[in-house]
């Protein structure tokens, strides 16, 4: 199982997620049945150098945020339109 660090994000909206891609890091949120929606950021390089694996996108992933380890897996994820970039991931807790 693939571990990711995240932190929590302290700002929403358009502007912010803009403002944490100049800083090379990626927008991320992660929806639960049982929870309210969790905003958080990710570290763009990380998710880069692991995007390439099968894993990745078909097995459960560990996101650890402020030491507390969350079992996800990938909903959905946004890309840039010409770019080979990823703009957004929603993650969905297994």
């Amino acid at each position: 199982m693939l571990t990711i660090y995240a932190e929590p994000r302290k700002y929403n909206g358009t502007s912010a997620s803009r403002r944490l891609r100049r800083l090379n890091k990626l927008p991320a949120i992660i929806y639960g049945s049982q929870t309210t929606p969790v905003a958080i950021t990710l570290d763009n390089q990380i998710i880069m150098h692991n995007e390439n694996k099968n894993s990745f996108y078909n097995d459960q992933l560990a996101l650890v945020i402020n030491g507390n380890k969350i079992i996800v897996k990938i909903w959905s994820i946004q890309r840039h339109p010409f770019k080979q970039k990823i703009t957004h991931i929603d993650f969905i807790i297994v």
